[in-house]
């Protein structure tokens, strides 16, 4: 599995890259933004099929993420998070509903300026698909996010990477997954 872990320095984390598609990672200190994951260097649609814990004090994620290049995006799939429904948000602009693996999902989109991506500092979309009930564990199956994107007229690019992510943001909590 494709490895990915980013962080903006101000994020106290501590993380272990394990043995096939696990992960876990520590955070603390409610300060600094990270995303750290496991996944496929390059996106498609497939069935992500994960578990594991995830225990967020405050805001934070776990998804199904990724970005794609020319258009360059930045996608969630969420499948659980923290204190902060991402689409309480005013710029959030809501594209309306799916279901799928047995859940409805919101769609929405944001635009990102000047903020850090895989192409240095950018200006760009975030799609996302936020479940409406949280779970740990299941199976994903992306294509049918990215339909129900571009029936929204959410335009994706190339693939890059994908991985199943943890994201916390100015929070405390651990998780640990296993991807496959």
């Amino acid at each position: 599995y494709f490895w990915s872990s980013w962080t903006d320095g101000k994020a106290k984390i501590t993380q272990n890259n394990g043995a096939d598609g696990k992960f876990s990672v520590k955070w603390s200190g409610d300060n600094g933004n990270f995303v750290i994951g496991k996944g496929w260097q390059t996106g498609s649609s497939r069935y992500v099929v994960y578990s594991g814990e995830f225990n967020p004090i405050g805001n934070a994620y776990l998804a199904v993420y990724g970005w794609t290049t020319n258009p360059l995006v930045e996608y969630y799939i969420i499948e659980a998070y923290g204190n902060h429904n991402p689409s309480n948000n005013t710029e959030a602009k809501i594209k309306g509903n799916m279901t799928s693996d047995g859940g409805t999902y919101e769609i929405m989109t944001k635009q990102r300026v000047n903020k850090p991506s895989i192409q240095g500092t950018a200006t760009f979309a975030q799609f996302w698909s936020i479940r409406t009930t949280n779970r740990v564990g299941g199976t994903v199956t992306t294509g049918n996010h990215f339909k129900a994107w571009a029936d929204a007229g959410l335009k994706m690019g190339r693939h890059n990477y994908m991985i199943v992510a943890i994201e916390g943001q100015d929070s405390t909590g651990n998780a640990t997954v296993t991807v496959g």
